[in-house]
């Protein structure tokens, strides 16, 4: 039996060596074919909002994917969530958002009557919206009160774009002091996964990151992984 195709698809080149790295740890047999479209978030910031347009495009290269022989989807893209489930709904291949795992597991930390407070770090500020919506969603199907905490880190990105990888990390690593009264803390972009330490030494509760907990759910909803 063949190891299955998973396409991995991003909006920035910056979430690639994260969840490749990720792969690595957890799922070294799956063929990863990487697909990339790096005016998917350009775009995205500079409307303002998912247009029914954008969310074409996403189905389009789901469609692509399924075309090439892979037999699972993941999307690294996180400011995108309405546009990755159309494009799961026209595959029907197992398809994951970049932090539907990550939501799972910090809605799991949830032990008590009082409002689960969960922190959302990111870097890209177009993402924050979408994702609030789609956890406090998750919550509320569940029956979780949710106290969700944002903080945006300006320039971070661009740090790390321009190869200031420390830089970044220090940023992420300062404003995360402002959720060390949370339950869990989340890194929003793929491209913050190796901040990941940095933040811990802020925060005295657990610090999530979608790459690994990504892969890990789509090996559970791979057939035959």
């Amino acid at each position: 039996m063949h190891p299955p195709r998973i396409a991995l698809i991003h909006a920035t080149a910056l979430a690639m060596a994260p969840v490749q790295a990720a792969f690595q740890r957890h799922w070294p047999a799956a063929q990863c074919m990487n697909v990339l479209d790096d005016s998917l978030s350009v775009d995205r910031a500079r409307a303002g909002e998912l247009t029914p347009a954008m969310v074409q495009r996403f189905v389009d290269l789901a469609a692509y994917a399924q075309r090439a022989g892979c037999g699972g989807i993941l999307f690294t893209c996180s400011a995108f969530g309405p546009a990755i489930e159309a494009a799961a709904r026209s595959t029907g291949l197992p398809t994951l958002k970049p932090n539907e795992a990550m939501f799972e597991d910090a809605l799991a930390c949830h032990a008590s009557q009082a409002p689960l407070k969960i922190g959302l770090l990111a870097t890209f500020e177009a993402s924050i919206a979408s994702m609030s919506a789609e956890l406090r969603q998750m919550a509320r199907e569940r029956g979780i009160a949710l106290d969700l905490r944002a903080v945006f880190v300006p320039q971070a990105m661009d740090d790390l774009a321009r190869g200031a990888s420390g830089e970044h990390h220090r940023k992420v690593a300062a404003a995360a002091r402002q959720l060390a009264g949370c339950d869990a803390v989340m890194l929003a972009q793929f491209s913050m996964a190796a901040a990941a330490p940095e933040v811990q030494a802020q925060v005295p509760c657990p610090v999530l990151s979608s790459p690994d907990c990504a892969v890990l759910a789509l090996m559970q909803r791979m057939p035959n992984a």
